[in-house]
């Protein structure tokens, strides 16, 4: 899976940096801009949004300001704060990602194309479902693991 990321988000942001270095180019420097360059560089911007996003909730590297773990003087309660977190975190993103399955239903049943190249915008728009379905099953992941971590703490001391 390791691998999939690595692979998937190098590509993903190697064609964002190329595509839009293409549209200055062409807009700045030669005066004649691409029509639909934007529409294409949508797609592959969602998607190194979600699956960095997705990535960062398998690594638990999210951007998280951990203040009360300087105040705490156990690690039993800096464990229990982790999982009041996580608790939250997995609140927020079912909510998120039942909103997103129905804006993927949406998507899917009215199947809008792009204005100018006519690609059909569901491929963008389903990342969102897919990223937040996969965020929660990995603050799930996450949630089970902190829970397990309380517990062996409590058996220890």
């Amino acid at each position: 899976m390791e691998r999939f990321y690595k692979y998937g988000l190098t590509l993903l942001i190697t064609s964002v940096a190329v595509l839009e270095f293409i549209q200055v180019m062409l807009r700045y420097v030669f005066q004649h801009p691409m029509m639909g360059l934007e529409e294409v560089l949508l797609y592959p911007t969602l998607w190194l949004y979600f699956l960095g996003s997705m990535n960062a909730s398998r690594e638990d590297t999210q951007i998280k300001a951990n203040v009360l773990d300087v105040f705490l003087k156990t690690q039993k309660s800096v464990l229990i704060v982790k999982f009041i977190s996580n608790v939250f975190s997995i609140i927020v993103c079912a909510w998120l990602t039942w909103w997103a399955w129905d804006y993927f239903r949406y998507s899917l049943r009215v199947w809008k194309d792009s204005p100018t190249l006519y690609i059909p915008t569901f491929y963008a728009e389903c990342s969102m479902f897919i990223g937040l379905a996969a965020m929660a099953c990995y603050i799930v992941h996450h949630l089970i693991k902190s829970f397990r971590d309380i517990r062996n703490v409590s058996n220890v001391g």
